[in-house]
């Protein structure tokens, strides 16, 4: 007998993320835009400087770095 209220949603499977979705890079170069945006601040002069200092200190790997 199920456990769950009849019903109630139930995750499927056919609804979950690709594994090409889940990745970051998609072979573009990332923008500073990209960074502040990944961060969910806004698009300000301060977060696309700051932005612009870590894409150079540490290049477009450092998107990975914020998203899960």
């Amino acid at each position: 007998m199920p456990t769950s209220e009849p019903g109630a949603a139930q995750p499927s499977p056919d609804r979950a993320t690709p594994d090409k979705l889940l990745h970051t890079r998609t072979g573009t170069e990332v923008s500073p835009e990209d960074m502040v945006l990944a961060t969910g601040r806004d698009l300000t002069p301060r977060n696309l400087e700051w932005a612009r200092r870590k894409l150079a200190e540490e290049g477009p790997s450092a998107i990975e770095k914020l998203l899960p």
